[in-house]
């Protein structure tokens, strides 16, 4: 309780002492300008429901669903945001079945359903089994105004299986990804950049050059990036 209380004040009094505390500022900002009070958020990655806290406080007449895999934060969750949230125990990606999740026991945050990674020394890792499903199938014909993707490397199978989600309701889409993680599923930045951009038609950008309404990323811009790590959470939008 402690932490999250000095996190919220450093958010607040815009104190970046990590980048990961300036992509939450950002994040942050972006759905305080473009949540509406009836908006419908889905939250792939929910881990503690920071980020569900902010879309509930921000929408609280919208419909929002949150994913978490891990068995003792989905017990949390679930009865943190009971008859408030839908919240699911599955790990999202571009198929349904039961997979082997990487749970990182001293650093959960670091968790996924493939190695990766870890900036934590010593990690201690344990295979559990998950559900596995896609957007897809669990939201169906469902309307979703935004999306943060969270899943630790992961991001572009969660995306391919919501494809029909997102190329029908061409939602925000705030996701991390970029090596160290997202290589470690075979992926590289341009994949992403095709298959947002000319897949699902999205346009990507930073978070700082999406709240300054700067030109979208070129293929080039956006691979730059991913491959330096020089950012590493991204805004897609229409």
């Amino acid at each position: 309780m402690i932490k999250k209380l000095i996190r919220e004040l450093l958010i607040f009094l815009h104190l970046d002492l990590s980048k990961n505390l300036e992509y939450d500022r950002l994040t942050n900002l972006i759905l305080k300008k473009h949540l509406k009070s009836n908006s419908n958020c889905l939250d792939v990655g929910c881990h503690k429901g920071e980020i569900l806290d902010l879309m509930l406080a921000l929408s609280p007449n919208g419909r929002h669903i949150g994913f978490e895999p891990l068995p003792d934060f989905f017990d949390n969750l679930k009865t943190k945001y009971e008859n408030i949230a839908t919240i699911l125990p599955y790990a999202l990606s571009d198929q349904s079945g039961i997979t082997q999740f990487q749970y990182v026991k001293n650093d959960p945050a670091y968790s996924g359903i493939k190695k990766r990674k870890y900036a934590t020394e010593n990690p201690e890792v344990e295979q559990i089994e998950v559900q596995m499903k896609t957007m897809d199938d669990v939201v169906g014909e469902d309307k979703v105004d935004l999306v943060k993707i969270d899943v630790e490397g992961g991001e572009l199978a969660v995306m391919k299986g919501g494809k029909e989600v997102l190329k029908k309701n061409k939602p925000i889409v705030v996701f991390e990804c970029g090596i160290g993680a997202s290589d470690y599923y075979g992926t590289t930045g341009n994949d992403v950049f095709k298959f947002l951009n000319d897949e699902v038609g999205l346009k990507l950008n930073t978070l700082k050059g999406f709240l300054k309404k700067g030109k979208p990323l070129t293929e080039a811009e956006f691979a730059g990036c991913f491959n330096s790590n020089r950012e590493y959470y991204f805004v897609a939008y229409p």
